[in-house]
Order: C-alpha cells, then sequence, then structure tokens
C-alpha cells in the first residue's frame, strides 16, 4: 500500500525500518478504504514516524507503553511547529494534527477499529446510589440516549452539590433543590427545565426507594407549568420549500446527497434519525415502495415511493454513494467515510435554510416535518390519517397543528379583516 503513495523505495524503505512501521502501514491501509485525500496520507505519515522515534527513545517497548507518550510528543511537537503561530485556533490546530492520527493508528493497532463513540460523562454517585443506571435501563426500560440525557443533567446536579460543599445525598434538603433549580433555569427554555426536574425526580424517587435518603423528596421539586399547545409549529412556506431545494448544488456528490435528504424529509415527514438508519434494503425498487423501520412509536411505515425522490435517491446512488458493504444509504462525504449521524441531518436542513434566506427559530429535521405535518393539514386530511401519515403514537400529537389556520391568519394580517 505504500508504493502507492510514496515513488521513492528509500522513503518506503525508512517507514517500513521503524519499530511501528507494520502499524504505520496499517493505517495507511485504513486511510485509503476510508476514502482519505493523499494529501492527508503526505501529513500524516512522517507525524507518526516521528512519534515512533520520540517513543522509541523515551523508552516504549511496545504499543501500551508507547500510548503513554502521546501527549509529550504533542507538546514537543507543537513547541517545535507551532512556535510561530500567532493565535490560539492555529495552535490548536497544530495539536489537532499531532495527536489524531497518533492516537488513530493506535487504536487500530490495539482495538483493531477506529471508532468514536459518543462521549458521555459516567453516571455520578455510583457510590451512594449504585444501580441508578440499571434501574432505568432494566426496570424502565429506557433507551441509551435517554441514559445519557440522565447521566448529563445528574452531572450538572453533582458539579452544583461539589460547589455549595455537599458531598453526601443524605444531606439533599428542598431549600438546596429548590436553589439548584434557581441555578440551572436561566441556561435552559421551557422544555429543558420541566425536563431536568423530571429526571430529578425520578432519581431522588429511586433514592428514597433505597434507603439511601430517609425523607420523600420528589415532591419539593414541582415540575415548571408547560402548555401542549403553547407553541406555533416551526414549518415554512412551499415557496420557501423550494427556494431551499433549489440551493443544493447536484452537480456536486454533497448536493446530490443532501437534495434526497430535504426530499425525503419534506415528502414524508421523517425525523432525521429515521433518515440516517435508512438501508438499500428499505427501498423496494419494484414494488416502488420505502419502508422506515424502527420508528419512534415503536412500528414500522411504508410508503409508495414518489417519482421525485426515487430520481434523487437515483442519482444520488449511482453518482455519488461510496462503493462500501455497509448497506446504510446515506454516508459523509468526507472521510473517514462512514453512514451519516442523525446530527448530520438536522445541520444539513439548517444549512440550506439559512443559505435560502429563510429566517425559522431552531431550524432542523423537525421543520421540514413540521412543514409536512401542515401542509397535509391545509390540504383537509383528517388528523388520524396525518397521524398516521408521520408515525404519530396518538393522536394529540397531531393536535398541535390544527390549532392555527395559519393561511387564514395571513390574509387577516394583510387586509382589514371586514370580509371576515
Amino acid at each position: 500500500m505504500l508504493e502507492q503513495y510514496f515513488i521513492k523505495p528509500a522513503t518506503i524503505d525508512r517507514i517500513r525500518a521503524s519499530w511501528l512501521g507494520p502499524q504505520i502501514e496499517s493505517y495507511v491501509e485504513w486511510m485509503h478504504d476510508n476514502g482519505y485525500a493523499t494529501c492527508n496520507v503526505f501529513r500524516r505519515v512522517p507525524v507518526l514516524c516521528q512519534f515512533a522515534d520520540f517513543a522509541a527513545t523515551h523508552g516504549a517497548t511496545d504499543l501500551a507503553s508507547a500510548a503513554q507518550y502521546v501527549e509529550s510528543f504533542t507538546s514537543c511537537w507543537v513547541a517545535t511547529h507551532g512556535s510561530k503561530e500567532a493565535t490560539e485556533a492555529a495552535r490548536h490546530g497544530i495539536v489537532v494534527n499531532a495527536r489524531g492520527p497518533v492516537r488513530q493508528m493506535l487504536n487500530l493497532a490495539i482495538a483493531g477499529s477506529i471508532k468514536r463513540e459518543r462521549s458521555c460523562k459516567p453516571f455520578p454517585f455510583e457510590q451512594e446510589a449504585r444501580g441508578f443506571a440499571e434501574y432505568l435501563r432494566q426496570e424502565r426500560g429506557l433507551r441509551e440516549s435517554t441514559l445519557y440525557q440522565y447521566a448529563h443533567a445528574l452531572n450538572r446536579f453533582d458539579g452544583y452539590l461539589r460547589q455549595t460543599g455537599v458531598q453526601y445525598l443524605s444531606e439533599l434538603s428542598p431549600p438546596l433543590l429548590a436553589s439548584f433549580m434557581i441555578h440551572a433555569a436561566p441556561c435552559l427554555g421551557r422544555t429543558g427545565r420541566r425536563n431536568l426536574c423530571g429526571m430529578l425526580r425520578v432519581f431522588l424517587r429511586y433514592c428514597h426507594r433505597e434507603g439511601i435518603v430517609h425523607e420523600d423528596l420528589e415532591s419539593a421539586l414541582e415540575s415548571p407549568q408547560t402548555y401542549r399547545l403553547a407553541d406555533v409549529p416551526r414549518s415554512i412556506t412551499w415557496d420557501e420549500v423550494r427556494r431551499m431545494l433549489a440551493v443544493a448544488d447536484r452537480r456536486t456528490i454533497l448536493g446530490r446527497r443532501d437534495y434526497a435528504i430535504l426530499l425525503l424529509l419534506v415528502t414524508y415527514g421523517l425525523r432525521g434519525h429515521e433518515v440516517a438508519s435508512l438501508t438499500l434494503d428499505d427501498i423496494d425498487w419494484k414494488r416502488e415502495r420505502l419502508q422506515v423501520p424502527e420508528r419512534k412509536a415503536g412500528h414500522w411505515t411504508a410508503y409508495p415511493l414518489a417519482s421525485v425522490v426515487a430520481e434523487a435517491l437515483i442519482d444520488y446512488l449511482k453518482h455519488g454513494r461510496p462503493s462500501t458493504t455497509d448497506r446504510h444509504l446515506f454516508f459523509r462525504v468526507l472521510a473517514p467515510r462512514k453512514a451519516i449521524a442523525s446530527a448530520a441531518i438536522s445541520l444539513t436542513v439548517a444549512k440550506y435554510l439559512h443559505r435560502a434566506g429563510i429566517k425559522v427559530h431552531r431550524a432542523g429535521a423537525h421543520t421540514l416535518r413540521h412543514t409536512c405535518v401542515q401542509r397535509l393539514i391545509d390540504a383537509e386530511f383528517p388528523l388520524k390519517t396525518i397521524g398516521d401519515y408521520v408515525g404519530h403514537r396518538s393522536a394529540s400529537s397531531t393536535e398541535v397543528y390544527s390549532k392555527v389556520a395559519l393561511a387564514a391568519l395571513r390574509e387577516v394580517a394583510m387586509g382589514d379583516g371586514e370580509a371576515l
């Protein structure tokens, strides 16, 4: 594999002569398989060779001992190559360019793969409230994504307790809980305050059940009042949808992929994670159907495959999707070539809305989902039909769209209202 990137045999011999030569060559093969540009290989291999020399000089004899010198090598590299950089951002870029390849190579050599897991702090209070995470997972049946939110909320609570000098859960009191909510409230919206309060109530209920706290403090936290129909759905008009779609440059791989994603969202009202989870097996070309499995409500839905969506998908599959054994439908354009994440779906929508000059509160994948539902509401489809179409669990989830007639309200606002 090295012969594909380096012309001089002496250069290849120097790389293979390094005590980490086999690991470096395996890493080059991994970069090649994952679509990294040639310039990235040229930039990273010298860094890896210098790290191998640095680790050997400091006494490293195997991969485990070499991993201990990553940070010290990074500091040495920055001192040598970053002294002329004037800004902190530029120096940080040098740190990333030195540390990242070394960590990736070591992870590939030790674990056999390179995976970037979602960073999640461990659950606090493990010494006192043992088994709370398993309680959420086993007894309450919560998903890992929800456990991540619990861990985030409890770490916020734990940090506040440390600031106030509270060391044990037995010291909790209603005034302390109230002061924490007052402290956290300015950083959160209405829904965030309600969710934080709800997760703390579950934690306090568990602590009381297990005898960790002697007083039932759940009632000391009163959830802030929120109204289910208080917000107007953040949809856009169909003319704005056309403007947004026109911004996508379908001459590029990125434009073809994003155009297909936008059409799926606005045509079927899919959620971001549902689009990210689509595979090649979910498209039945013979019967012209699109299947969306494992929806939020626990069921799956089959849609007729619209011709405009089918054409966009075919264009991306032929001229954009990388050749891979992974069955996912949409992939990252930049290396490493892996399936696109659900967060990237929302960022994609927000990017094109911004480029089209469309201002929407909290722009994201749900903006197009709301647009799809609002269009069906305007077409006077029954709420039950609309709810089934977009995968709502109950009819109450669809009712929020029927509380306003946006087109009629715009006419009233623009005229004198006498005719009405």
